[in-house]
């Protein structure tokens, strides 16, 4: 961990405690794995990582302010997925190589992270600015980076001008989380993970050039 960590009352945090800091994070992020984000309670995540209640409080105000850390070190890395789309080819062979590319590292990004996304998901449901925000932060690095994509292809005439580029791009992504986040519900329909990301790909290039990827 870098930087300066401070305790709840403002104390800067020596190594030892950025160690039980991040093992109590640890220990919570794995519980949301496999427990209801209502059921985890603060004695939980202490016993879990070794240590008392009174050293979570030390660290964090409740369970969802360290639900909400877990989180926005998670959409640090969800920024990272800019790079899918930024400065990548939309026409011919690299277009269908983006589109495949995108979807393969957006399915990737919402398995690893699937527990803490569920988390954010519901509380950006319930209203709540912060993980609304979160949410928004992860989705606007694709969203931006494919807006910006289709307005280059629409400058030389490759997409037509009635096409608004931020309404695709934001239809896209979304369609691209609502999938994401039902990927284990596709094999009731019958649907492999080898048949979801050739389809899903398929829709994203149409999305953005109008066009079947060439093959």
């Amino acid at each position: 961990m870098t930087g300066q960590v401070r305790t709840v009352d403002g104390r800067v945090a020596g190594r030892r405690g950025q160690a039980t800091r991040q093992k109590l994070l640890d220990c919570l992020s794995e519980m949301l794995s496999s427990s209801p984000y209502r059921d985890v309670k603060v004695i939980d995540v202490a016993r879990k990582a070794g240590t008392s209640p009174a050293t979570f409080y030390q660290y964090f105000p409740d369970v969802e302010g360290a639900v909400l850390e877990i989180a926005e070190e998670m959409a640090k890395e969800g920024a990272n997925l800019t790079e899918l789309v930024a400065g990548r080819s939309w026409v011919g062979k690299s277009g269908r190589q983006t589109a495949e590319e995108l979807v393969d590292g957006f399915l990737s990004f919402w398995r690893k992270h699937d527990a803490i996304l569920r988390v954010v998901d519901l509380g950006a449901a319930e209203g709540d600015k912060r993980f609304y925000k979160i949410r928004m932060k992860i989705l606007n690095a694709v969203t931006n980076s494919l807006t910006d994509s289709i307005k280059e292809l629409q400058a030389k005439n490759k997409v037509d001008k009635d096409v608004s580029p931020a309404a695709m791009a934001g239809s896209l992504v979304a369609m691209l989380a609502a999938v994401a986040g039902h990927q284990k519900g596709f094999t009731s329909w019958g649907v492999k993970q080898a048949e979801l990301k050739p389809n899903l790909a398929l829709l994203v290039h149409l999305g953005v050039t109008g066009k079947k990827p060439a093959r």
